[in-house]
């Protein structure tokens, strides 16, 4: 009798175990592929909204994204809710049962669902306790009070601000305005998501599209810290002499190349320096240099520092973007500059000298000249953004850690410094005066970039500084001019904004 009993008891023990296992197969380890089947669509949205989704934090611990208890009755258990409105959701991205995920809400989703691997021991535990089952925590690197500032900043202007620090790659704020409230489109409403994405897509200011990272403008003046890298990297020095004359004939052209508003750099002078010419950002010197430096070389350097090569004007598209915007670490829809390849400028010698100065087919953004500043801070190492910095499971417990990590040498240490020298002048006695903090030593550089001949141009200001045992490279672009329209220059409208993030998040203030 006792062996029958005891053979019964270790019969159930294997079907309990073989039941426990097939539980714990299905919804921890097959949960992705099952998920995936299409034909399981439906029943996933629901599943989906019967798990609390973890939240997404920003770096003081305030949340930028969570998951409450929907209050109407509903399938679906759970809203998702954006706290802070508009200043994070062109990163949050939204999350909705009628279109889908985008941005960290895309890319995190196996974290925040709840179905990564790496939670399967918080998962599990929620098991066999019986509790409700949660996904992770998603902590970025992101800066409210910078943010806030940023927005602030920017007000009514259309445009882009982005910060790091400079020694990780973390980003310390990335807004664009004009920006959008992701929480309409997780409303418990269908029609009121529909009513919301009719609005943002159709509205013509692009709301969905962040300036900031996802969309590219002429560089203009910006770009000329590549181009003197590159002429510091063939052995030319700030002292190194350039002729100056009022206008550069464009070989192979009928054009000219004149200086911003037609003006002589250093008063007229027949030969001034690389450091003269770049804290007065002197076209015609740059368009020399360009030229002298050559298309292999700026080519070369551009790509150095992360900007995709590409051959205008059949391809404008980065068939592979340098760094890696999609990895775990940054997760956001993001472009990487755009330079041409060298064999572009073989028939075209006078786009050489364009193309030195942030014209022609150059393009950036605010998140790719952040990187170069950064870079330029750094010692000459370009570092990869970083956005996020670990996932905690419903504990609290860290399950995945992102380190930071070097996308490569952009440019020799003693490059760097040079380059340092000359952007620190720009601030001090040049074009970005409006850049001064003081008692902080400020580098930077202008631009103002044309792009049509009815638009107002661009204004750009990229730039760094260190103090207090913190560091920040940043970069601002004021869409057609800002508030000044056509009288705009990068000086006037892009460097006053900069200075303000600069001065908050080194003087501690955020």
């Amino acid at each position: 009798m006792n062996s029958r009993i005891r053979r019964l008891g270790i019969g159930l023990l294997v079907l309990f175990a073989m039941l426990f296992g097939q539980i714990a197969y299905v919804q921890v380890f097959a949960a992705s592929s099952i998920s995936q089947n299409p034909a399981n669509a439906t029943r996933q949205y629901i599943a989906e909204y019967r798990i609390q989704r973890g939240p997404i934090l920003a770096a003081d611990g305030s949340a930028i994204a969570i998951s409450k208890r929907a209050k109407s009755a509903s399938i679906y258990k759970y809203q998702r809710l954006y706290p802070q409105g508009d200043l994070f959701g062109q990163i949050t991205g939204y999350y909705s049962r009628v279109y889908g995920t985008s941005e960290l809400e895309h890319s995190m989703n196996p974290y925040l669902a709840g179905s990564d691997p790496s939670l399967a021991v918080s998962t599990l535990s929620d098991l066999v306790l019986g509790r409700p089952r949660k996904g992770g925590t998603v902590v970025t690197t992101l800066q409210p009070s910078l943010q806030r500032l940023a927005q602030q900043a920017l007000g009514s202007q259309q445009g882009a601000v982005v910060a790091i620090d400079p020694t990780t790659g973390d980003l310390l704020t990335m807004y664009s305005n004009p920006a959008y409230d992701p929480s309409a489109l997780s409303d418990p409403s269908s029609d009121t998501q529909t009513k919301a994405w009719d609005a943002l897509t159709n509205d013509p200011t692009q709301p969905l599209l962040p300036r900031a990272n996802a969309e590219l403008f002429p560089p203009g003046s910006t770009f000329k810290i590549i181009t003197a890298a590159a002429a510091l990297s063939a052995n030319y020095t700030p002292q190194s002499l350039w002729p100056s004359p009022h206008t550069l004939q464009l070989p192979g052209s009928t054009a000219t190349i004149q200086n911003f508003g037609g003006e002589y750099c250093n008063g007229g002078a027949s030969q001034v320096t690389m450091l003269e010419a770049f804290t007065e950002s002197c076209n015609v010197v740059f368009g020399e240099i360009g030229l002298k430096v050559g298309a292999d070389r700026l080519a070369a350097q551009a790509q150095a520092f992360g900007f995709c090569s590409i051959d205008p004007p059949v391809q404008t598209s980065c068939p592979q973007n340098p760094i890696p915007f999609s990895d775990p670490p940054f997760g956001v829809t993001s472009e990487a500059g755009r330079f041409p390849v060298a064999s572009y400028f073989s028939s075209r010698e006078s786009a050489v000298a364009i193309s030195a100065i942030g014209q022609d087919n150059d393009l950036a953004n605010p998140l790719q000249m952040a990187l170069v500043s950064g870079a330029v801070a750094n010692g000459g190492l370009l570092m990869q953004p970083r956005l996020v910095t670990e996932i905690r499971d419903s504990s609290g417990r860290v399950v995945q850690r992102f380190s930071s990590t070097s996308y490569g040498q952009a440019v020799t240490p003693a490059v760097a410094a040079d380059l340092t020298t000359m952007m620190k002048n720009v601030v001090a006695s040049g074009t970005g005066t409006y850049a001064q903090i003081p008692g902080i030593d400020v580098a930077g550089k202008t631009g103002t970039a044309q792009h049509g001949t009815s638009q107002s141009p661009h204004a750009w200001f990229t730039g760094f500084a260190s103090a207090n045992g913190r560091n920040i490279a940043v970069a601002v672009i004021v869409l057609d001019g800002g508030n000044m329209g056509s009288e705009a220059t990068g000086g006037h409208v892009a460097a006053p904004i900069a200075k303000q993030i600069i001065q908050a998040w080194l003087e501690g203030g955020a």
